[in-house]
């Protein structure tokens, strides 16, 4: 975050929160867990980019479903399932034009090194976004600790992490050769 400006983190996003509702049913006693974890690596997002930058709206949607295959589908191999529900929203919504955008972002926001393909601004900034919530904030990606400090206050983590925490304890005990499926290099 650039400039004097402290960062005020949003409590939701109006787009993101109609699309996860109507997978509420799915999400269950997740679902707060869920869009509390979307909307704080939304705000991560916001607070890596320019001050007066927007969201983009490939970016809200893709946030949205970026790890709902794991509820949906119940699957830890969530990366299709997910590109699927995004692929399937753009299409009712005559928005197929920001499919590869939203697939990207979804697909390749677990990569371990930075992307530099197609979209890349968008992809790496959810990526380095989606990599502060993962690790509770202590990887910042150039944030500053309040920043990360105001989001996480402002979104508790409602068990996100300790639902991946079993989660992965499931996936390895199914699959040891394959405990995190969703990682790409």
């Amino acid at each position: 975050m650039a400039g004097n400006t402290p960062f005020a983190p949003r409590d939701g996003f109006p787009v993101v929160d109609a699309l996860i509702a109507q997978h509420s049913a799915s999400l269950g006693r997740d679902f707060d867990a869920y869009r509390n974890h979307v909307c704080r690596v939304l705000n991560f997002f916001l607070a890596l980019g320019a001050p007066d930058e927007g969201l983009p709206e490939a970016v809200a949607i893709a946030a949205a479903f970026h790890d709902l295959g794991i509820w949906t589908d119940a699957t830890f191999d969530y990366l299709e399932p997910s590109v699927r529900l995004a692929s399937a929203h753009l299409v009712r919504m005559g928005r197929e034009a920001l499919l590869p955008e939203v697939a990207a972002i979804i697909v390749e926001h677990h990569k371990l090194r930075p992307y530099r393909g197609p979209f890349a601004a968008s992809v790496e900034r959810f990526r380095r976004a989606d990599l502060v919530d993962l690790s509770l904030g202590t990887l910042r990606c150039g944030l500053a600790p309040e920043v990360v400090g105001a989001v996480r206050a402002a979104l508790p983590n409602a068990g996100f992490h300790a639902r991946l925490l079993q989660l992965t304890a499931r996936q390895f005990l199914r699959t040891p050769w394959r405990p995190l499926p969703m990682m790409r290099w």
